[in-house]
């Protein structure tokens, strides 16, 4: 039954029964622990440096000052020819 979801299930029952209950978490805590990398958060210039090479290659477009221009004063009513022929 090898490659199997009921091969792995026995596999994993033998596994447990030799070396514990824990052996699953045992084995993923020592993974983990080995890490050696640090990320980012051990080398600050690096990632200053990934950050501005990201920025220069962004696909998004640069924000554009929206301008608001009024066209007419809002307090005034305007008033067309058509009006004033109607109200005579």
């Amino acid at each position: 039954m090898p490659g199997t979801i009921n091969g792995g299930k026995k596999a994993a029952d033998t596994n447990k029964k030799k070396y514990g209950k824990d052996f699953y978490a045992r084995i993923g805590a020592a993974g983990g622990k080995k890490g050696t990398t640090g990320g980012f958060a051990a080398n600050r210039d690096l990632a200053r440096l990934a950050g501005a090479k990201g920025g220069r290659i962004s696909r998004r477009r640069k924000a554009v000052a929206v301008e608001q221009v009024v066209t007419a004063d809002v307090t005034a009513p305007v008033v067309s020819q058509d009006d004033v022929t109607l109200a005579a």
